[in-house]
């Protein structure tokens, strides 16, 4: 086992993550050059993985906390929350399993394919980052920004642009994406003026008031 794999072990960080600071809290009286040597080798016999750019995390063996993958596409790229087919999924709206991690951000889009999945960030411009966003703990150590199933529908409606209301109505919903009439009537609709004012996009704002409409009939 390499030096640097023993002191994480030691260190224990949450889920495994670690980022470069840590190793240099971890060897001070190392040169940068040194350090990232000693990091290069635990990555190149597989004790640790490369993440993204100065991010990295203990391979599976060597964790001694799970690492949801929620909670690390949070870590790969902030501001942004869990949402799309992935919040859909997490919150039993689709029927099939959703690969990878889809997620929103303010910020630009970006994408990172590394050992432990597939992250996808797409940018969604609005006035409220954060409506319709809840923090769920997900395990006894992880937290993750999630977006609620209304605020994930209004993304999406955002990145599929030939939607609309009038032309597409639950269909698209339940035709497209698979979902049942029934999970879509006992969805929560208390967040829709907070989500509905906060995107500045007219054609998801229409397709919000017209979805409320339909399902409080």
């Amino acid at each position: 086992m390499q030096t640097i794999t023993e002191k994480l072990l030691d260190l224990a960080p949450p889920g495994g993550v670690f980022d470069e600071t840590s190793i240099r809290n971890l060897f001070p009286q190392r040169s940068a050059a040194a350090r990232k040597l000693l990091l290069h080798r635990a990555v190149e016999i597989g004790e640790v993985l490369r993440l993204k750019s100065g991010l990295y995390c203990l391979a599976k063996p060597y964790r001694k906390t799970h690492l949801h993958p929620f909670a690390l596409a949070g870590m790969l790229h902030s501001p942004s929350h869990v949402s799309l087919e992935s919040a859909l999924s997490y919150h039993g709206l689709l029927p099939e399993a959703v690969f990878g991690v889809a997620s929103v951000t303010s910020k630009r889009s970006r994408s990172y394919t590394n050992p432990l999945g597939v992250f996808s960030f797409l940018r969604i411009p609005t006035n409220m980052p954060r409506a319709g966003v809840q923090s769920i703990k997900l395990d006894h150590l992880s937290w993750a920004f999630i977006a609620s199933p209304l605020r994930a529908i209004a993304d999406l409606i955002y990145l599929r642009k030939g939607v609309t209301w009038h032309q597409d109505g639950m269909g698209f919903l339940m035709k497209s994406m698979r979902m049942e009439e029934e999970d879509l009537r006992q969805m929560s609709l208390g967040d829709h003026e907070e989500i509905r004012r906060s995107m500045r996009n007219k054609r998801v704002r229409a397709y919000l008031r017209g979805l409320h409409e339909e399902l409080r009939t």
